[in-house]
């Protein structure tokens, strides 16, 4: 690590640290989103432990549109048409270009996830030095802490796949190495069993208020139904099919309910919160996602036995409108769609729900053999999508490809189809389409510059 440069995640974690010291010694009160160690390190009542609730829910949301636009154009979901050329050169390798490893497709999600898990672990610091809270309470803030930062490494790790992450940052003089994609996955999943854990001794209320984005999820018990849910996405990770079908037991899977059901990044325009970064007003070609042509060439028609016109896959038609005839391209690509994922710049955003979980129960089933039952869960999502029940080959590759398909569709920019198709040996250009000579698919975001040994 380069322990002098100030842009280093050193200087990240302490940088939010001095900030949270100069709100407290001007205004005298406290920064939730950037609290200081000296804030908490002895007794810290429940007042302040709730600020930093707060802040910590707050910051889940920052980076996160970038590492969609920025994932979602490298697995040609879509392109991120503003002023910044970067977009539509750098993330597509335009005429052999490489990521950058210091510039705001990397650096922001990088950043602000690792901002945040420096605030969890203020919170389980402060949690281990009051004696102002009850046992059963402290089990309520740390089950809460551990999933969030467990949420919050995992974004980073998505990013940086086989160049691995930090997990240990606790001490910013001391910062943990570089681990492997595998035991970084390990570690996420120990965070989230620990949650779990927590979470179950924590009662039947949290002395704490999450936004309405959590309602449903505000309890303990609700929370551990998130915290499970979230351990369901780790483990198709690892590849532990066996473990996953328990894992949605114990989470709000429902392959008979209702499929947006799960807990949300919340907005509000009021003072000091955030808007939803990646909605974008109709027609606006100065700041725009633009849907990449394959999702409307390739979405599946359904043909109406009653006339002669036929319908198409009804997630085009929630989550994408149609662009002006006359819409500009930007370096040399287009598209026929743009979005229409979020109507308000006050929508909030999904950070889990129950859609993904049946495609989760899928994906297990599919990999444990039991492929009549992988169908049986992609034909509930096909049924809300308004398809026709799946009738292709029973076989594990036609029954992949379906899964990926449908994955696609129904987490169209969510930031999981690079993944996706990564995991599955899919992310090159054998697979996705080259828009311009010259184009490259990458498969992985660089060790920011700052952070190289």
């Amino acid at each position: 690590m380069k322990k002098f440069n100030i842009n280093n995640l050193k200087y990240i974690l302490i940088l939010g640290l001095s900030f949270g010291m100069l709100s407290c010694e001007f205004e005298d009160q406290v920064d939730p989103n950037n609290p200081s160690l000296q804030q908490y390190d002895q007794d810290a009542t429940v007042n302040e432990l709730n600020n930093l609730i707060v802040g910590i829910e707050s910051e889940m949301r920052s980076g996160y549109p970038l590492y969609v636009t920025a994932t979602g154009t490298i697995a040609r979901e879509l392109y991120l048409f503003d002023a910044d050329p970067r977009n539509t050169e750098d993330l597509l390798g335009k005429n052999g270009a490489v990521l950058d490893n210091n510039t705001f497709y990397l650096t922001s999600p990088y950043n602000n996830s690792y901002q945040n898990v420096k605030n969890t672990n203020i919170l389980l610091d402060a949690l281990d030095n009051t004696a102002l809270v009850s046992e059963t309470e402290k089990s309520g803030y740390r089950g809460f802490a551990n999933t969030v930062q467990a949420l919050q490494l995992l974004r980073v790790l998505n990013m940086l796949d086989e160049n691995g992450i930090r997990v240990d940052i606790k001490d910013p003089d001391n910062l943990g190495p570089f681990v492997s994609k595998s035991a970084a996955l390990e570690f996420i999943s120990g965070l989230l069993n620990t949650g779990f854990t927590q979470l179950g001794n924590a009662g039947s209320a949290f002395p704490f208020e999450l936004s309405s984005g959590f309602e449903g999820f505000n309890t303990p018990s609700t929370f551990a139904q998130f915290n499970r849910a979230l351990a369901a996405r780790v483990a198709i990770y690892r590849e532990e099919w066996g473990a996953v079908l328990g894992l949605l037991t114990d989470s709000f899977f429902d392959p008979n309910g209702d499929l947006t059901v799960g807990p949300k990044h919340s907005f509000s325009t009021a003072s000091g919160d955030q808007l939803n970064g990646l909605f974008k007003i109709p027609g606006n070609n100065g700041d725009m996602i633009v849907v990449h042509d394959r999702f409307l060439s390739n979405a599946e028609r359904i043909s109406n036995p009653n006339d002669d016109t036929d319908t198409i896959d009804q997630r085009i038609v929630w989550k994408m409108a149609k662009r002006a005839e006359n819409a500009p391209s930007k370096d040399g690509l287009n598209g026929k769609l743009e979005t229409a994922l979020y109507p308000t710049p006050t929508s909030p955003i999904d950070i889990i729900r129950n859609e993904e979980l049946v495609l989760i129960s899928a994906e297990a089933k599919l990999q444990t053999g039991d492929i009549t039952g992988a169908i049986s869960d992609l034909n509930i999502i096909r049924d809300y999508a308004g398809l026709d029940p799946y009738s292709g080959a029973q076989t594990a590759d036609a029954v992949t490809d379906e899964l990926l398909t449908q994955r696609q569709y129904s987490l169209w920019c969510e930031g999981h189809t690079m993944v996706d198709l990564r995991r599955y040996g899919r992310l090159n250009a054998n697979n996705l389409p080259i828009d311009r000579e010259g184009d490259q698919v990458f498969t992985q975001f660089p060790i920011p510059l700052t952070e190289a040994e």
